[in-house]
């Protein structure tokens, strides 16, 4: 197939002209095209107050492509197309004594247990969370009622942190082998929009999600793979530094010589049982900071300009950074357009938040974090748990700045950027569910972070008008950005560092962040598990 590259459409384009626009760049007639399928679609809206337009990727399938190149040979968006295909690195034998063990149940765990099933190897998945349709019951009641049920919340339970936000499907990885089109295909069979394989920045949402990891679910025990809800998995077994299997809380143990750890980034209790068995790990550098709310139009208006609420885009995003005088890098993160801050607590006298949208981006306000980077050399020095440690206690002081019920605790961004306490709301209202209580979020974060973030809000303001408005809410705190630490895994084998059997996976592990390159690592983590297995095999 023949590849072409920014093909410009306006917005309001017809179908028809998709095709007559291919068939103009190739200079080939209707009777030459069989068919095309779009790649990729994307606009432009850097520049608001000039015409946004559709940019495609297509690829083209032709009669007789050869002469086509040849003509295009030296015109660098006409190319042949790659070959995106997903291709299985391993098969199971027919009779396979032992069973991949996987713990953990979010994306990476997901796409871990969906590839090594499709290969035949019959994955365990341990989740010590919830289905996930009970799990949405449970985090709704302490949304709405204020009871946390700690194994089974945004945090834990099917589907993983990721469920439970805007459910995006777009990373900044390299992927040469083009596992983030597995992924995608993966999502669309099991009942995702066909859309997400080919727009720029592509999402799911929430409700949408949920029935698309059941599916999913369904599949991996149809090939003969098992899925265990409520198994925590509270010991690693390790002889001769080599895993030999998992102990569960229940005092079950399950015998492996092959483990996935697909943990989320806030699996803290089985990050210290790991680094007390000896597992190596090291601290690794994440953010802190806060939700900021908005009117959605508001995004829509400064991003888009008179295109603002044009059905073809949709709610508008943004990405902000900001070098602050202090060294401190400020970066908006996990960007929710039309969606809402909720509570992402895992723990029992703690708060923490996060971002979601729906399918549709259709609230009124626009969310993201503004957070701040930090270090473990500069910030939080000590073992490989200090970053753990930094957080429980920032999340526990969130928790009485809210008044001890789950409610978070808020601040207006005029009054932040004044070092005043709020006391009443502006237009803008709060979606944080069960609430906030207006303060001081001062008292919040370490004063290297507010001083930062006080600097970065009026910077942000000249890029987005009226970002630094009096009335912006903030929700406090952001600090589960990313996973404190990094369980350290070999480049070539992608297992531990000093326990083989043991692949380290996905964002708790430290090597993914958000929901494809979650996925993708999954896949990856089961290639190599395979290859290593069927060697093993081979020996013995």
């Amino acid at each position: 197939m023949i590849r072409i590259n920014e093909l410009s459409l306006s917005l309001d384009h017809p179908e028809e002209a998709l095709t007559q626009a291919i068939l103009q760049r190739l200079k080939i007639s209707a009777e030459d095209l069989i068919g095309f399928a779009v790649f990729k679609r994307s606009y432009d809206a850097r520049k608001k107050n000039s015409e946004i337009k559709f940019v495609y990727i297509v690829d083209v399938d032709v009669h007789n492509p050869a002469p086509i190149l040849q003509r295009f040979a030296n015109d660098s968006h006409v190319k042949q197309s790659p070959d995106t295909h997903y291709y299985p690195v391993a098969s199971a034998p027919e009779h396979l004594k032992e069973r991949p063990i996987i713990i953990g149940f979010g994306p990476c765990g997901l796409f871990a247990a969906l590839t090594l099933a499709q290969m035949g190897f019959k994955p365990i998945v341990l989740e010590r969370g919830r289905d996930v349709r009970t799990r949405t019951k449970d985090t709704w009641s302490l949304w709405r009622k204020k009871k946390l049920t700690p194994e089974s919340n945004v945090q834990f339970g099917e589907g993983g942190a990721g469920l439970f936000s805007d459910g995006k499907l777009y990373s900044q990885i390299k992927d040469p082998k083009f596992y983030g089109r597995k992924v995608m295909q993966e999502f669309v069979r099991a009942g995702a929009p066909e859309e997400i394989m080919y727009v720029s920045k592509p999402h799911i949402g929430t409700f949408r999600l949920t029935g698309v990891v059941a599916a999913m679910r369904e599949e991996i025990i149809a090939l003969g793979g098992e899925v265990r809800f409520e198994s925590k998995v509270t010991d690693l077994l390790i002889e001769n530094g080599r895993v030999c299997g998992v102990e569960l809380a229940s005092g079950e143990q399950l015998p492996s010589h092959y483990v996935i750890l697909a943990l989320g980034h806030s699996a803290r209790d089985t990050f210290r049982m790991m680094h007390d068995r000896g597992v190596f790990m090291e601290p690794k550098s994440f953010a802190i900071g806060f939700r900021i709310e908005h009117p959605q139009s508001l995004i829509d208006e400064a991003r888009l300009g008179k295109y603002a609420g044009h059905p073809a885009l949709g709610a508008a995003d943004y990405k902000l950074v900001y070098h602050a005088k202090n060294g401190r890098a400020v970066y908006s993160f996990c960007m929710c357009p039309g969606g809402t801050v909720v509570a992402a607590t895992s723990e029992t006298g703690r708060v923490v938040t996060n971002g979601m949208s729906q399918y549709s981006r259709n609230e009124r306000n626009a969310n993201a974090g503004i957070v701040v980077g930090i270090t473990p050399e500069q910030d939080f020095p000590g073992g490989p748990l200090a970053g753990v440690e930094l957080q429980e206690k920032l999340e526990s002081l969130a928790f009485e700045l809210g008044g001890k019920d789950y409610c978070a605790p808020g601040q207006l961004v005029g009054d932040f950027i004044k070092g005043i306490p709020s006391s009443t709301l502006g237009e803008i209202e709060p979606s944080y569910k069960p609430g906030i209580l207006l303060g001081d979020l001062a008292k919040s974060l370490p004063s290297y972070a507010i001083e930062a973030i006080r600097e970065a809000l009026p910077a942000f303001g000249k890029q987005i008008r009226g970002f630094d408005r009096d009335d912006a809410v903030l929700t406090g705190i952001e600090t589960r950005t990313s996973s404190p630490l990094r369980i350290t895994r070999d480049r070539d084998t992608l297992q531990s560092l000093n326990t083989r059997g043991l692949y380290p996976s996905g964002e708790g592990a430290g090597y993914a962040g958000g929901i494809l390159s979650a996925g993708v690592d999954g896949i990856k983590v089961a290639e190599a598990l395979a290859t290593t297995m069927l060697a093993d095999i081979a020996v013995n």
